[in-house]
């Protein structure tokens, strides 16, 4: 059987309103339906980089002694820390590689795309 859960631990970690820094973790495989749910939340409609708020909110199943995410809570994350779980995230959805083959569709030749941080912004959350 595969895995589908992985622990992880936050480089800075999440810092709570009672000052207490979470920062061991799980997280599990993304489905079709999180990523469905992202698509129809009102905040990635009008932001689309929100959905990996949205998606990560979704997937990790602790943080600390923590057990339930909303995307808000995740925008306290330090930035290092998002950068972290986004490419933990994108790693464990595609098989511990982020390579994918492409073609151009204007000359038609194939080449691979690392993927490791597809849609993702390192320097902003």
């Amino acid at each position: 059987m595969s895995q589908t859960v992985f622990e992880f631990r936050l480089p800075k970690g999440l810092l709570d309103e009672q000052g207490s820094v979470h920062r061991q973790g799980k997280i599990r495989l993304a489905t079709a339906r999180d990523e469905l749910l992202a698509a129809k939340h009102q905040r990635v409609r009008d932001n689309p980089a929100y959905g990996t708020l949205v998606r990560l909110s979704q997937t990790l199943l602790q943080l600390g002694d923590r057990t339930s995410f909303k995307p808000e809570d995740l925008e306290h994350l330090f930035t290092i820390d998002l950068a972290y779980l986004c490419q933990l995230y994108n790693q464990i959805n595609q098989k511990g590689h982020a390579h994918a083959d492409v073609q151009c569709p204007h000359c038609q030749n194939s080449f691979e795309v690392d993927l490791s941080n597809s849609g993702e912004s390192l320097a902003t959350p």
